[in-house]
């Protein structure tokens, strides 16, 4: 008794069916296809995307670090500033100022920015996990037996269960996504983004230091003067106070564009750009899966 029945011989319900195409480029697709298959399996247990993947996360996650780091000292030093008072007595007259004010804009964008980088660790933090779940060897096993059935099926012109071919798309993304994902990103990171981030990064780190500098105690201490000397350096400070903060004003303002730039960068690195490569790629996976070039006996039949 054959195992392979004519196409009328199967009941219109039937789910799988021989093709009736037999051209030379279908027998070529069919052996691509097998091919491609064992490829991948072999591939399931080498792992040979999985080392490089977790590099470029590892390095993702340290720049991500370094610049959440800089973000909290910059964050520091301008709050220091902002609750800095100056009481300066010229003549016994008391006069306060509290020029750090002025800088409530550029600390509120310092501290979503370094919010921002504290979330991006996160990512980078998942995405290591989500590489180490995926090179776990009972989901090779699994990617390797559901891929040998499908292979089985589809060699021998039958075509694969639907489950059967949504499990090989579950257990491929699951395997292969983030590592591809991740080595994809890269690949934009370095063409696209790493020179704009050097350059922003040195920025907003000179900036930090720049920032630290120009925020110098502020205090009268000139009881032992005489009336002259007191009134010049009450004028003296009061002149040094409007510098500092103009410049700190200024290096902080200068480095807003940078963090601008920043924050753009590192939500292309770890959320459109990523998200854009996984849709890609399922669309890919299903779309092979799919095979237009098998088609049910009863329809062609009919």
């Amino acid at each position: 008794m054959s195992f392979l029945k004519r196409p009328e011989q199967y009941p219109a319900n039937y789910p799988w069916a021989i093709t009736l195409e037999k051209s030379p480029m279908q027998t070529v697709r069919k052996v691509l296809v097998v091919l491609f298959l064992a490829f991948i399996v072999v591939c399931s247990w080498l792992a040979p995307m999985d080392s490089p993947a977790m590099k470029q996360v590892d390095s993702g996650l340290q720049r991500a670090l370094v610049s959440f780091a800089t973000a909290r000292a910059l964050n520091a030093v301008i709050s220091v500033a902002q609750g800095t008072e100056a009481s300066i007595q010229p003549l016994g007259f008391g006069v306060t100022l509290t020029p750090g004010q002025v800088l409530d804009p550029v600390n509120d964008l310092v501290e979503q920015f370094s919010n921002l980088m504290l979330a991006a660790t996160v990512v980078f933090g998942v995405q290591k996990v989500l590489i180490a779940i995926g090179s776990y060897w009972p989901l090779s096993l699994a990617l390797t037996v559901v891929a040998l059935g499908w292979a089985g099926l589809y060699f021998r012109q039958i075509r694969p269960p639907p489950l059967l071919s949504r499990l090989l798309v579950v257990f491929l993304m699951l395997r292969f996504a983030i590592p591809v994902v991740t080595l994809g990103t890269d690949v934009v990171w370095k063409k696209y983004l790493a020179a704009d981030y050097a350059v922003s990064q040195s920025s907003i780190s000179s900036a930090s230091g720049h920032a630290d500098k120009l925020n110098p105690p502020i205090s009268d201490s000139a009881e032992s003067q005489g009336l002259l000397e007191k009134m010049k350096g009450w004028f003296s400070k009061n002149a040094d106070v409007k510098v500092h903060f103009q410049n700190l004003k200024d290096a902080t303002e200068q480095a807003t564009e940078h963090i601008i730039k920043l924050i753009v960068i590192f939500l292309l690195q770890t959320l459109v750009i990523p998200l854009l490569l996984l849709w890609l790629l399922y669309g890919v996976v299903r779309r092979a899966i799919e095979l237009p070039g098998i088609t049910s006996a009863v329809s062609a039949h009919r």
